[in-house]
């Protein structure tokens, strides 16, 4: 191969497609050289996805990288860390008699051989690990598990790995370790990053794997705030979410509908990654506590304010408006659109995690989900003025398709001739999947793509195609790694369109050039 595999990945990233063994190679060369405008790297199975500030950053990244000579294998020289485990999971009989041989010679094969950290996916701190000389590979199970323990370590294909955190999955599990894979307290938070290397070996004491901590008290109540009468079908603490965190396992977040999100910042004075509240579908309820200034986007629904007093008057989506002490914001029932974004003065005021205060569903980074009962702290008023009255933006009714305009993905040419007319001349159902890691579509199946992909790098608007045909549009919450093929990917000027696609609806997707 003269020359490295250079494909985009929508507007603001590219994909770069190496031989497996030099994924290190080229992830080390773009950290210590890095591309104009380039933002993060996320390694993958055999791929190194650059992810950058523009699309003009991305196009010229494009033209540099096509004329780069393939990398040439690294020696393993990142840092050792050594992990101890206990050689008693539920299948490691079962890969002894795989490997023909007994479960000495598994743990022999596993502590004997230097593992080197390849990427990140799945969860936050969940490492891929490859071997640095040549092995098995073990088949997943047949049946994954819907709970795998924390700490458990498993196989995979050319794989090893410790789970992170109690979670599904289907890898061969052969023992269980107490390190721990994840801590936000340590800089980076995942122990195994992008390089390093990995010695396991056999303890024979118990482990006693890390439990989660239990709750803590709650503190005192906010002086001020918001207390929720009601959530509605699901209601979030979001802001613009926390890039930067891809290569260690951890996904953007953030508001689903970005736009809204910015726009009722704007009216409320705040600035525009400031928290708010995301809710699906309407019915949540609001008590203020103390004097608030709030502002409502994205879906639309009825919005009335009652007063302790029993008086009431209706509220307008685009318009800031001031709420007394004791007053009542009711959402009702959404009629177009589907997510309804909430901003108040001063931002909720919730701690950050890694620099966001984004509830990230996939990952359970961040907030919890917003309960009834609970006070959602509101921060200092900013130094700026109330924004003037803006037109709501417009949000997908139902009434007839929404089309999204997509580029092809990096995958495409894996797809039968004819797969790529089909996306677009399908009319797409949003089946009630729909979350915010993907927007889950049902019509007539698409072909299936040649071959398998190793997992690689995913971002918002990615469709790929799982066995099943039906495509899935991935979200903010998505897996920052998948192992299907992606055969396009949703125009960033359509994604918080895609965030408001209501359930049920219809779409269809043009050729966005």
């Amino acid at each position: 191969m003269s020359r490295v595999d250079v494909r985009r990945l929508g507007s603001r990233a590219v994909r770069i497609r190496v031989t497996p063994g030099t994924v290190e190679a080229l992830r080390a060369h773009l950290a210590a050289e890095p591309l104009p405008g380039q933002r993060e790297l996320i390694p993958g199975g055999e791929t190194v996805t650059v992810l950058f500030d523009g699309a003009r950053f991305a196009r010229e990244a494009e033209r540099v990288l096509s004329a780069m000579a393939p990398p040439e294998p690294l020696v393993a020289d990142g840092p050792l860390v050594e992990i101890g485990v206990v050689y008693d999971g539920e299948d490691l009989q079962d890969v002894a008699e795989l490997l023909g041989t007994d479960t000495a010679g598994v743990v022999r094969m596993h502590t004997e051989r230097l593992w080197q950290v390849g990427f990140l996916g799945f969860a936050p701190g969940f490492a891929y690990l490859r071997s640095t000389e040549p092995g098995p590979e073990i088949a997943r199970r047949a049946s994954p598990r819907v709970r795998v323990p924390a700490g458990a370590v498993g196989l995979a294909g050319e794989y090893s790995a410790v789970y992170p955190r109690t979670s599904p999955g289907g890898w061969q599990l052969i023992g269980r370790t107490d390190a721990e894979l994840w801590c936000l307290d340590r800089d980076p938070p995942a122990l195994l990053v992008p390089g390093t290397r990995v010695r396991f070996t056999a303890v024979r004491e118990r482990v006693a794997v890390p439990q989660a901590p239990a709750p803590s008290a709650p503190g005192p109540a906010p002086a001020r705030g918001l207390r929720v009468r009601a959530t509605g079908l699901q209601s979030l603490v979001e802001d613009l979410g926390r890039p930067g965190h891809a290569a260690i396992g951890v996904t953007g977040s953030g508001a689903a509908d970005r736009g809204a999100l910015r726009q009722a910042n704007r009216l409320v004075g705040n600035p525009e990654h400031a928290a708010g509240i995301e809710n699906a579908g309407g019915g949540v309820e609001l008590v203020a506590v103390g004097e608030q200034v709030v502002a409502v986007s994205g879906a639309e629904a009825e919005l009335v304010v009652e007063t302790p007093d029993g008086h009431w008057r209706t509220v307008e989506r685009g318009r800031p408006f001031a709420l007394d002490d004791g007053d009542l914001l009711e959402v009702g029932p959404v009629t177009a659109g589907l997510r309804v974004v909430i901003a108040v003065r001063g931002g909720i005021d919730v701690p950050p995690v890694l620099g966001s205060r984004s509830t990230d569903t996939l990952a359970h980074l961040g907030p919890d989900l917003i309960t009834a009962g609970v006070v959602l702290p509101v921060g200092r008023a900013p130094r700026t003025v109330v924004g003037a009255p803006e037109t709501a933006l417009p949000v997908p009714d139902g009434s007839r398709p929404t089309v999204l305009c997509v580029t092809p993905g990096p995958d495409a040419e894996l797809f039968p001739d004819g797969a790529w007319e089909h996306l677009l001349d399908e009319e797409w159902e949003v089946t009630p999947q729909s979350d915010r890691v993907g927007v889950r579509l049902t019509g007539r199946p698409l072909a299936r793509a040649d071959g398998e992909v190793r997992s690689q790098a995913l971002v918002p608007g990615a469709i790929q195609v799982p066995p099943s045909g039906e495509p899935v549009v991935f979200m903010v919450d998505h897996p920052t790694t998948g192992g299907y093929p992606v055969l396009a990917v949703v125009a960033e000027a359509d994604l918080d369109r895609l965030a408001q696609l209501p359930l049920g609806s219809a779409v269809s997707f043009a050729d966005g050039g």
